[in-house]
């Protein structure tokens, strides 16, 4: 069994690592990853300089302005650690031929004395591996749980060091690299809700998978991609939008799927008189464990195919709507609205809410907000009546159906208007099949580009047999 080092053993090792050099900026309460390095003794060989950027004047003076006003935010820590790390290459490059320089921040609003902000940080790394190496860089956005502002602190110089170790020693995988983050910390104390790297020392490790480890692990219940694939903070997005989400398999990304991203986000403008919205596909843990264990090469087939279509991306660990709903309220949406297929809807009714003391009713007022709306796309049966399945058709046990009865009187909830009739006979499984087994005529099933992606990478089981090895 491995043994793990502490926080304490961790500095030390950095500290009598004579090739190891560089600085520590810290503004607001993250001021513990310095002070371990401090207290583990030796730091004279790591630490060049440590600063406490807390004074916001001090701090515009070496850093400049936000024009967002915000000292906790992602661009504050990069001008930090740009900024930092370009001093100790001008001032130590002569004397320090041999030194692999960092530049290290972070910008953290831990919790006040009455408990009413939010509590969360940025963390930065500037980096390089060896004397000639080009820079690398990660950004890290995390949240503190824990009561005191004391012991966020103490969590954060924790990450601090687990951090800058890893950078160093524990980047071999992926895995190994994300668990290492979190080592002596668990998720009542803190979580990693973003990541990203760049630079050569990263050039092994993929953003993307990075990410999916966070969920993978339950350091994080929701993951983020921007239209190019890239790892953003949800908040960032977010934060007081129309907000607009698509749950799906996207496995793969049909012409159905096409279809009620674009009609649930035009009947979603309609009712809210509003163009200016952001429109969400996502997917959850459950959607990638379909075939068992997940793959990272499933996950970026999924992501990589979305993105094609300039669609931003959502991966959650929430399986129940209610969950997801509370997740999307924390970001304080002017309006919000779910699109679901009825069949999906349909088993809302039959999902136990144990955990809920109100049970379903509880879980139903969650769900319909009053900033809430929902869209139901139909589905036809398969089978000899080729039914057309709606809210208008649905039907529930007595009990169950006076429930829908009045959710359907509050105007929430609503058949999706000018969906494409011709494309309901569209099922993902189905499309998958004919994939993996090179039949003819999936190709008019799904959108052009994602075709020709599919095909071009042979994702999905795809046979490939037009490609010669």
């Amino acid at each position: 069994m491995q043994q793990h080092l502490t926080t304490h053993q961790k500095a030390l090792a950095l500290n009598l690592d004579q090739t190891i050099y560089g600085t520590f900026a810290e503004i607001g309460a993250g001021q513990d990853v310095a002070a371990n390095f401090f207290k583990a003794g030796a730091a004279s060989g790591t630490i060049a300089k440590s600063i406490s950027a807390y004074d916001m004047t001090f701090s515009d003076e070496i850093y400049g302005k936000e024009k967002s006003g915000r000292y906790v935010c992602r661009s504050r820590v990069e001008k930090m650690i740009q900024y930092e790390y370009k001093l100790d290459c001008e001032r130590l490059t002569q004397t320090h031929q041999n030194h692999k320089f960092f530049a290290f921040a972070n910008t953290v609003s831990a919790r006040n004395f009455y408990g009413t902000n939010e509590a969360h940080g940025w963390f930065g790394l500037r980096f390089r591996t060896s004397p000639t190496e080009d820079p690398s860089d990660i950004i890290l956005h995390v949240k503190m749980h824990e009561p005191s502002n004391i012991l966020q602190q103490k969590s954060i110089g924790k990450l601090g060091v687990n951090l800058l170790y890893a950078v160093y020693y524990q980047r071999d995988s992926i895995e190994q690299f994300i668990t290492a983050l979190m080592e002596g910390l668990d998720r009542s104390q803190i979580e990693i809700d973003m990541i990203d790297t760049s630079g050569p020392s990263f050039k092994h490790l993929d953003n993307r998978i990075l990410s999916l480890q966070l969920l993978v692990k339950s350091y994080t219940d929701a993951i983020m991609f921007d239209e190019k694939g890239q790892p953003i903070l949800a908040k960032d997005e977010l934060y007081k939008q129309n907000i607009i989400v698509t749950r799906g398999s996207y496995r793969p990304p049909t012409k159905v799927n096409m279809d009620i991203l674009k009609i649930g986000k035009t009947n979603f403008s309609k009712d809210i008189s509003s163009k200016d919205i952001i429109s969400l596909a996502e997917i959850t843990i459950n959607h990638l464990k379909e075939d068992g264990e997940i793959t990272s090469e499933d996950f970026l087939a999924r992501v990589d195919l979305l993105t094609t279509i300039g669609q931003k991306v959502l991966i959650t660990n929430m399986p129940q709507f209610v969950h997801l709903t509370n997740y999307i309220s924390s970001f304080k949406p002017t309006n919000m609205a779910l699109v679901f297929g009825t069949y999906n809807f349909m088993q809302i009714f039959d999902t136990h809410f144990e955990k809920l003391a109100g049970g379903i009713l509880e879980a139903m007022g969650r769900l319909f907000r009053s900033n809430m709306k929902i869209y139901l796309y139909p589905y036809r049966e398969e089978s000899d009546q080729d039914e057309l399945v709606n809210l208008e058709s649905i039907k529930l046990e007595d009990h169950k159906q006076y429930l829908l009865d009045y959710i359907k009187a509050t105007g929430q909830i609503k058949d999706i208007q000018g969906y494409d009739e011709r494309l309901l006979h569209i099922y993902s499984r189905k499309v998958l099949t004919m994939i993996r087994n090179s039949e003819e005529g999936w190709e008019e099933l799904v959108p052009d580009e994602i075709a020709k992606t599919i095909n071009d990478k042979c994702l999905f089981g795809h046979p490939c047999t037009h490609i010669v090895k």
